[in-house]
C-alpha cells in the first residue's frame, strides 16, 4: 500500500542520472544552488552501462572551467590522431585544431557517470535512484511540481523553479510537453550498425575503415577492451552474427588478418538515425542531451552535445539565481539548438562519406566517388584537415561565447 510522503522543495529537480543529468548536477553543486536528482534506474544499472568512449576536446575544456576535470574525468588523454584506412590503405588525421589547453580524453561513458555520481555524492548531492512513475506538473507557472514513487512505496513531491529533462529520448521528460508544441525533425540513414564489445587489445588510435564489403570501426573501450561496429541491414538480428562471423568481417574489413579476437560480452544492431526536436524548452522545462535529439553515432557527438546543453542551462539557471538575468534562459534553446545542428551537419557528412565511399550496392558509383573524392580531400589538404578538426574537437563556431 502507497504512502504520501510531504511536499519538498528545491530550485531545481534533474530528472534522468545519465551523463547529462550528473553533469547538471554537479553544474549547480558547484553554483551554491539546490537540486535534486531523480532516476528510475538502480545505481548499479547506471554505473554499467555502455555507450560513447570519448568526450572532446570542448567538454574537456568546458569540465575544466568549472574546476571539476580532475575530479570527473577518467580514462587517458587522447593523442589526437584518427586513423582512416581505406582499402586497406592508413591515413592518420589529427583532431587537434591547433588551440591550447587540455585534449580529448578516452573516457567511456560508464566511468564519466561513476566519477560524476561520485563527485556530486560527495558534495552533498541530493540523488534518487529507483524513482518510478515520475510525472510533471504545473510547467508553464512559476513553481512545477515533480511527483515520484519511491522504491519503499512511498509517493513525494517536488516543487522547484526548473526542471531539467536529461532523461533520454523515451523518457518522461519530453512525453510532458503537450502535443504540437515541439517540432519533430527526423531522419533515418537507411544503415544499420552491428556493435560488439569485447574483452580485445584496443587499436593504437581510433579507427574507421572503409571497404567494399562495408563499414567498419574499432575503438578503445580500456586498457583491454574495445568496441567494434560493423555496417549491416538496419533490420538484422545480432544472434545472425556468431562470434567466427563477427571476427571474420572484422579481419576483412579493417584489413588486418591479424586482429586479434576475445570474447564476446556484448552485441546488439541499431538504426542508425537522427532528430532535432525544436524548441528545447516548455515553460519551465528545459530539454537536456537525448530527450531534444539523437545524432548518428559517427563523429562521437551525442554524449558530447548533452555535455554541451548541460553547460549551458547551469549557466542561465545560475545568472537567473544569482543575477536576477533570464537571458540566458530566454534564449537557452536557440544557442543549444545552433550547435545542435552544426554537429548533427558534420555527423551526416561523416556518416555518408564512410558509408557511401565502400560499398556502392546502395550508394551507387556516382555517390561513391563523392564520397571518396571527399576523403582524398581530407587526406592531402591542410584547410580540409584543419575544417575536419574543428569540428571534431568540438570547437564552437556558432558564435556562442560560454566555454
Amino acid at each position: 500500500m502507497e504512502s504520501v510522503a510531504g511536499r519538498e522543495s528545491t530550485t531545481v529537480v534533474v530528472i534522468g542520472a545519465g551523463p547529462a543529468g550528473l553533469t547538471v548536477a554537479n553544474l549547480l553543486r558547484r553554483s551554491g544552488i539546490a537540486c535534486v536528482v531523480l532516476e528510475r534506474r538502480t545505481r548499479e544499472y547506471v554505473a554499467q552501462r555502455q555507450r560513447a568512449g570519448i568526450v572532446e576536446t570542448r567538454a574537456v575544456r568546458m569540465f575544466d572551467s568549472w574546476g571539476l576535470a580532475d575530479r570527473v574525468l577518467g580514462g587517458v588523454p587522447s593523442d589526437g590522431l584518427l586513423e582512416f584506412r581505406v582499402d586497406g590503405e592508413s591515413h592518420l588525421v589529427s583532431d587537434s585544431d591547433g588551440s591550447a589547453g587540455p585534449a580529448a580524453r578516452l573516457c567511456p561513458q560508464q566511468v564519466l557517470v561513476q566519477k560524476l555520481t561520485a563527485a556530486y555524492l560527495a558534495d552533498g548531492g541530493d540523488l534518487r535512484f529507483e524513482a518510478a512513475d515520475v510525472s510533471l506538473h504545473e510547467l508553464t507557472g512559476d513553481r512545477p511540481t515533480v511527483s515520484y514513487r519511491a522504491a519503499d512505496g512511498t509517493v513525494h513531491t517536488i516543487t522547484c523553479s526548473f526542471v531539467a529533462g536529461c532523461d533520454g529520448d523515451r523518457g518522461t521528460s519530453r512525453s510532458a510537453v503537450p502535443d504540437g508544441f515541439l517540432t519533430a525533425h527526423a531522419f533515418d540513414h537507411g544503415i544499420g550498425w552491428l556493435t560488439v564489445l569485447a574483452d580485445a587489445p584496443p587499436p593504437a588510435h581510433p579507427l574507421l575503415a572503409v571497404s567494399p564489403q562495408g563499414f567498419a570501426a574499432h575503438f578503445p573501450r580500456g586498457p583491454h577492451s574495445s568496441r567494434y561496429y560493423l555496417q549491416c541491414p538496419p533490420d538484422d538480428h545480432p544472434d545472425a552474427w556468431t562470434d567466427s562471423r563477427v571476427w571474420e568481417a572484422l579481419r576483412t574489413r579493417l584489413a588486418d588478418a591479424a586482429l586479434v579476437s576475445g570474447p564476446i560480452t556484448d552485441r546488439e544492431v541499431f538504426r542508425l538515425r537522427s532528430l532535432v526536436h525544436d524548441p528545447m524548452q516548455y515553460g519551465r522545462l528545459f530539454l537536456v542531451g537525448d530527450a531534444a535529439h539523437i545524432v548518428s553515432p559517427m563523429g562521437g557527438k551525442g554524449m558530447n552535445l548533452a555535455l554541451h546543453d548541460a553547460d549551458l542551462f547551469a549557466g542561465a539557471v545560475r545568472d537567473f539565481v544569482h543575477d536576477h538575468d533570464d537571458t540566458a534562459l530566454r534564449t537557452y534553446s536557440q544557442r543549444c539548438l545552433r550547435r545542435v545542428w552544426s554537429d548533427q551537419e558534420f555527423s551526416h557528412w561523416l556518416t555518408r562519406t564512410l558509408h557511401d565511399a565502400g560499398d556502392d550496392t546502395h550508394s551507387g558509383r556516382f555517390r561513391r566517388g563523392l564520397a571518396r573524392a571527399r576523403l582524398d580531400r581530407l587526406f592531402t589538404s591542410s584547410a580540409a584537415a584543419q575544417a575536419f578538426a574543428e569540428l571534431t574537437t568540438g570547437v564552437d563556431l556558432t558564435g556562442d561565447t560560454q566555454v
